[in-house]
């Protein structure tokens, strides 16, 4: 007898719509079943999913869950919590922590907390330096993600711009480099120019031109000429200026690029125009633009110059984030609410849901490598969100499960929600209830 079924549910996968049954035991899809079904079905348990839509878990690869050293912000139970509440089943997390994890050690150690604690499945950066080529070389590419390299600098500081360590690190890495790329000469210049104009209190709307689109270009331009230099697998993070989008390829496949590119929710769902609203709620770094950026980044997405969405959820407390701009902590915490904003700009027209899954699910699989995960197949994991379609909800401080207990979403209304996650097989989050028992894998990942 099988453990769990879902039946009669739409299943969104692969470019295709279609009503179907999945079987699931010992963590694995089992079989598929396309149609609609009236059979009894042996199962321990069966759920309906009439009405609903079934998707792979989405994967997320640019996570800040701040554990150790910064658990007062989040930590890897609460904000793996948010996860899979949000129907988010695999996470990559970045090194900015206290320590910063920049070792083979540190990285064993965030392992181990994951094990005990996420209620998703988990990998690790390791953190580029200017000193730690040593370690980089000696990744163990089938369990680590990648290496995370600031090639600007934002929370924990771990910027790295010599020239002579850049290449080090471009030569050493065995596995993808994914890198914020921000100009640390263009910032300074720009917020010295910012403090003339206004001083120490400055309005937040700042931050888009102390932090603008020549800032991100020259940053992304550096790092794909190193990339090509050395033949090394780049993936630019959160892209956030439609000048970027020259720099990446939209004819050839994900999984084959050596550059890829994210977009992360914050850039896509926000403009400029809202910081006089939003204020320090939406300073993250890079910073949110214009509309005609947002929207070059959404036809980046359907024209596949940009790979995949990520969150780059970075929880702050409220007071940290509620101060001066320059004393204002930069960071958003959305990964509650990635998959149905998303799910609403496609509602709105923008794409369509089959867009959603592919950028969401199986891009990051292919780009990462992931072994066995990020789509509906037999011998696949069973990673699933069961997605009600017409529920909608809207975003209140209540039902957030972030540890700092604010979101930039707040009072916003999308039209659908997620109604149950599947973690490995097993339900860990079903109408609003998480079963604190099931705990995610570490991710692993295929010959690069």
């Amino acid at each position: 007898m099988v453990e769990l079924v879902i039946t009669n549910v739409l299943i969104i996968n692969e470019g295709k719509q279609q009503i179907g049954t999945v079987y699931i035991d010992n963590e694995f899809i089992t079989r598929i079943e396309y149609g609609a079904t009236n059979a009894q079905i042996e199962a321990r348990r069966v759920i309906d999913g009439s009405g609903k839509w079934l998707i792979p878990g989405v994967i997320d690869d640019h996570v800040h869950f701040r554990e150790p050293g910064l658990c007062h912000k989040g930590n890897i139970e609460s904000e793996s919590k948010a996860a899979v509440a949000g129907g988010v089943t695999s996470f990559m997390e970045m090194p900015n922590t206290v320590p910063q994890t920049t070792t083979l050690e540190l990285l064993d150690q965030k392992f181990a907390l994951a094990a005990e604690h996420s209620m998703a499945n988990y990998s690790f950066y390791i953190g580029a330096t200017a000193h730690n080529a040593d370690q980089i070389a000696k990744i163990p590419t089938h369990r680590v993600c990648g290496v995370k390299l600031f090639m600007g600098s934002s929370t924990g500081n771990m910027l790295v711009d010599d020239s002579s360590a850049l290449e080090q690190i471009f030569k050493a890495a065995p596995t993808l480099i994914a890198a914020h790329c921000e100009d640390e000469t263009l910032i300074r210049r720009n917020a010295e120019q910012c403090r003339a104009q206004y001083g120490e209190t400055p309005p937040f709307s700042v931050h888009a031109s102390i932090r603008d689109a020549e800032v991100c270009y020259r940053s992304s331009d550096r790092a794909v000429k190193l990339a090509k230099q050395h033949g090394a697998r780049l993936h630019l993070l959160h892209i956030s200026t439609a000048r970027e989008l020259s720099l990446l390829s939209s004819t050839q496949q994900s999984a084959n690029k050596q550059i890829t590119g994210e977009a992360c929710l914050a850039h896509l769902w926000l403009n400029d125009m809202q910081y006089a609203q939003q204020g320090w709620r939406m300073k993250c770094n890079p910073s949110i633009k214009s509309e005609t950026d947002r929207m070059a980044l959404i036809n980046g997405l359907k024209n596949n110059t940009i790979d995949l969405i990520g969150t780059d959820h970075a929880p702050h407390l409220p007071e940290e984030k509620d101060r001066n701009y320059f004393e204002s902590a930069s960071g958003i915490p959305t990964i509650q609410h990635s998959l149905v904003a998303m799910l609403e700009l496609s509602k709105r027209g923008m794409f369509g849901p089959d867009l959603v899954v592919q950028k969401m699910c199986h891009a990051p699989a292919d780009i990462f490598r992931i072994d066995r995960r990020g789509y509906i197949r037999v011998g696949y994991y069973a990673d699933l969100v069961l997605i009600d379609p017409n529920c909608p909800q809207t975003v209140n401080r209540e039902q957030l499960r972030y540890k700092c207990k604010w979101s930039v979403l707040e009072g916003e209304t999308f039209g659908a929600s997620v109604d149950t996650t599947v973690v490995n097989g097993r339900v860990v989050y079903e109408k609003g209830q998480i079963d604190c028992s099931v705990k995610g894998s570490a991710l692993t990942f295929n010959a690069r």
